[in-house]
């Protein structure tokens, strides 16, 4: 199948259909009609086979993975998904595996209401690329910088159940049978927090997607805000299937650092406690007080009040 027979069957005129979309696939750009007095969020990120994902892992969590990812960056930011690019480089042309990625792909573009609107397939070893770009009003996007001494720090969800359906993945841990499908599940289909993110615009006051390790992101958020932060290590959230599979120990090592929990943490003054909790219980999303920022520039970590000293850091690229 050539270049353009492939991207015709399989990309083209599928997704949601948008009125902000003038021209989409098919010619040199896409032409976009965006709403007036909006700014656009715009994030790129690349998926590379044996970095990011192994060869085995399936296409269509691929392809809804691939998406879920970016989506989340434009989530941190309290943006609207509104279109987006792929580029998708293949060793060769392999129409089941193709065709697996999109219904994986468009899963999510449905749900979010994101369309595709170009892109370029290539080839070559095995990578995806996608750059999507959301909306948000103007003044209102959540960036990591704002935080200030005394906002209370939170974090959506669950942390931790990602990297171990990895661990469960690469045959390196082995689970309790009635957690390990839901495990994984965590690690293929992650939940990006769109809904929450722009439910917090105009209450939080810093925001950040947890995809390298709890104690990676925050460092970003306290460099850019130029504070330090106190965080209670009992008050992570942690699922039951992560509690009853590995020690407590372990637990603790992968919801502080375990990554690709693509869950929200965020900065909240405490005028703002009692919004959040209205904005975030109608959006229907769980979330938890995990500490406080602090004045000054270092991450204190607590147990029961005492300070614990943790031997493993977050996710780098480069190390």
């Amino acid at each position: 199948m050539k270049e353009f027979q492939l991207i015709e069957k399989y990309f083209q005129g599928r997704g949601p259909l948008r009125k902000d979309v003038v021209l989409g696939i098919g010619d040199d750009c896409a032409l976009l009609k965006p709403a007036i007095r909006k700014s656009i969020a715009i994030s790129c990120d690349t998926l590379v086979e044996n970095t990011h994902f192994f060869p085995d892992m399936p296409a269509q969590a691929l392809g809804y993975k691939a998406l879920a990812v970016n989506l989340s960056d434009l989530a941190a930011m309290g943006a609207e998904p509104a279109w987006m690019t792929l580029a998708l480089t293949l060793p060769e042309v392999d129409e089941a595996w193709i065709k697996d990625f999109s219904e994986g792909f468009f899963e999510a573009a449905d749900y979010y209401s994101i369309a595709l609107v170009g892109g370029d397939t290539t080839c070559g070893p095995k990578s995806i690329t996608i750059t999507v770009q959301g909306l948000v009003p103007e003044g209102a996007a959540l960036t990591r910088q704002g935080a200030k001494n005394g906002d209370w720090i939170y974090v959506t969800g669950t942390l931790g159940d990602s990297a171990l359906g990895l661990d469960i993945i690469r045959g390196a841990v082995d689970v309790r049978p009635e957690y390990r499908q839901a495990l994984i599940t965590r690690h293929y289909h992650p939940t990006p927090r769109v809904l929450a993110g722009q439910s917090l615009r105009n209450i939080a006051t810093s925001a950040i997607d947890i995809s390298d390790g709890l104690l990676s992101d925050i460092a970003h958020v306290l460099k850019a805000s130029n504070c330090g932060a106190e965080i209670e290590i009992n008050d992570l959230p942690m699922s039951q299937g992560l509690k009853d599979c590995v020690s407590e120990e372990q637990a603790r090592h992968y919801a502080l650092c375990g990554g690709e929990d693509y869950e929200l943490l965020f900065t909240v003054p405490e005028s703002q406690k009692g919004a959040l909790h209205m904005a975030l219980t109608q959006a229907g999303v769980r979330f938890t007080c995990i500490g406080q920022i602090r004045s000054g520039k270092k991450l204190k970590l607590t147990l029961n009040g005492a300070p614990f000293e943790a031997s493993f850091t977050g996710f780098e690229h480069f190390k």
